[in-house]
């Protein structure tokens, strides 16, 4: 079931302080995937165990399932893996995160809220400014995977990512990168839930050029 939170309010108008990276991360130089909306943490706690190759962040809106998402780190004791909590859109709104923002080498979007009504669209998390951010600031060859069970959400994210010329859709025989890093490896909850009602599953994935 999927739990909606406004990320429109007033509320999430901020984004918790990101400590710089070398006091969160064994290695701050490596490579950073950053997982917007990602819920209670347990795709990115398997994804960083798999690769410690990477550095990876969480953003999730919803306060009580990064809670928990701390919880399963400092269990598993992840030295490559951190997650905060606010709207992910500031992130790259604040000059004070620059640091941050350059080590961002790929980005994944599974699965975010629908917000299936036509007056609601706006609080869809892929938006032209935040696309516009994200051409400005990563990196050339960095990656945008995006992933979702709804077809009319699926067209909305491509079409708005295809708008920028900073971004070309890539095939699957065009992936270069490791394998054992490659976030569509892992399954989150909501695409085991989807898969074990055989729904169908759309994905793409974007490279800034």
């Amino acid at each position: 079931m999927r739990q909606h939170v406004n990320p429109l309010s007033k509320d999430f108008s901020e984004i918790d302080p990101i400590p710089p990276l070398n006091e969160v991360f064994e290695n701050p130089k490596l490579p950073l995937h950053l997982d917007v909306g990602c819920a209670s943490g347990e795709f990115l706690c398997e994804l960083s165990l798999k690769n410690k190759n990477w550095n990876y962040l969480g953003i999730e809106i919803r306060k009580k399932l990064v809670l928990n998402a701390n919880l399963k780190m400092n269990s598993k004791e992840n030295k490559n893996l951190y997650f905060s909590f606010g709207n992910a859109n500031n992130l790259f709104d604040h000059s004070k995160n620059k640091s941050i923002i350059d080590f961002i080498t790929s980005i994944s979007f599974n699965f975010p809220d629908p917000w299936f009504k036509k007056k609601h669209h706006k609080r869809r998390v892929i938006q032209p400014k935040l696309i516009n951010c994200l051409s400005n600031s990563m990196k050339t060859g960095s990656l945008i995977f995006i992933k979702t069970d709804v077809r009319e959400l699926f067209d909305h994210m491509e079409l708005t990512i295809s708008e920028s010329i900073n971004f070309k859709k890539l095939g699957n025989d065009n992936l270069i990168f490791c394998d054992s890093f490659n976030p569509n490896r892992i399954q989150t909850n909501r695409e085991k839930y989807v898969i074990s009602n055989q729904l169908e599953i759309y994905e793409s994935i974007y490279q800034k050029i």
